[in-house]
């Protein structure tokens, strides 16, 4: 089932195409996602590739690994679909770029409603002047949503909201205020803290604020309250982690490919997970909370999901 060193030392600089045509690749490819799903698979991973100019001088193994995780959770690496994404970024101990898995907020949708425990499941920003009143103590919000959808998009966020309710009608709702988003995504996440401090707006908390702060609150909700599948475990255990050659999954902080080149950005590596992709954030406190902290970074190592 490994694809042996020697291959990957030999294919590390070939064109992605030609890499996953390779006999042993196919033969890999095939053993997971069933023969003759292998081509479209393998079209799903060069197209979204090409979306992606930055992912296209990473590391093939990096893709690959990624993109069969992905395809072992029925998710789809299109861009457009929000599932699940592959992250380019610069490992600046190994000295090349590498694909990193990267669920994204609809991803967490999927993989929830698929377990067949939720009724319901929902997360949405709360516009400024829509807020009424929320009690946190019975979970009971109030709003006056704002009826014209083309204003509504236009209006600034003020909160966020996610609720589900399970099958056997039990049931969680959150509500953060848009100051404690910020406050979060400054502390978990080392690129926004610099997009704020220089002005910038390299990473998706600054391209989409809102995006990210779905796959917050539904990380939130899901990871203390809900129901865990097998398969929506295997996905927040994998999130944000390099999937290496021997099938253990890395958390590596580093900077986002965008600012590689920033000399104010300090060489960080071994430590959590920090990149710039729509609808994703740093490593979060509910995730390992107690493995890691946010002051004690390391690298951290899980069971082996695939063996390349």
């Amino acid at each position: 089932m490994a694809v042996s060193n020697s291959l990957v030392k030999k294919t590390a600089k070939t064109g992605l195409t030609a890499y996953l045509m390779q006999d042993a690749v196919k033969k890999q490819i095939n053993s997971v996602v069933g023969g003759k799903n292998g081509t479209r698979f393998i079209s799903s991973i060069v197209s979204a590739v090409q979306t992606t100019p930055a992912l296209q001088e990473c590391t093939n193994p990096s893709i690959l690994s990624a993109a069969l995780l992905g395809e072992a959770l029925n998710l789809s690496p299109s861009p457009q679909l929000g599932q699940f994404y592959m992250v380019p970024f610069d490992n600046k101990k190994k000295g090349c770029k590498e694909a990193q898995f990267q669920l994204g907020y609809k991803g967490y949708i999927q993989l929830a409603e698929r377990s067949g425990y939720y009724k319901k499941l929902n997360v949405l920003a709360i516009k400024e002047g829509e807020l009424i009143r929320y009690d946190p103590l019975d979970e009971e919000i109030e709003v006056e949503l704002i009826e014209d959808d083309v204003v509504r998009e236009e209006t600034p966020a003020m909160g966020y909201y996610a609720m589900f309710e399970y099958v056997n009608g039990f049931r969680k709702a959150m509500y953060w205020s848009k100051e404690k988003m910020k406050a979060h995504a400054v502390k978990y996440s080392q690129g926004y803290a610099s997009d704020l401090k220089k002005g910038t707006k390299w990473t998706f908390w600054s391209k989409d604020f809102d995006g990210m702060a779905y796959k917050t609150m539904l990380r939130q909700i899901i990871s203390k309250w809900g129901i865990m599948s097998i398969d929506l475990q295997t996905a927040l255990d994998s999130d944000m982690t390099v999937i290496n050659e021997d099938g253990t999954h890395t958390y590596v902080e580093t900077t986002p490919v965008e600012q590689s080149e920033d000399e104010d950005y300090e060489e960080v590596v071994e430590q959590t997970a920090e990149q710039t992709v729509e609808e994703t954030e740093s490593v979060p406190e509910e995730k390992k909370n107690n493995e890691k902290s946010a002051e004690n970074k390391v690298q951290t190592e899980s069971k082996p999901f695939f063996n390349f």
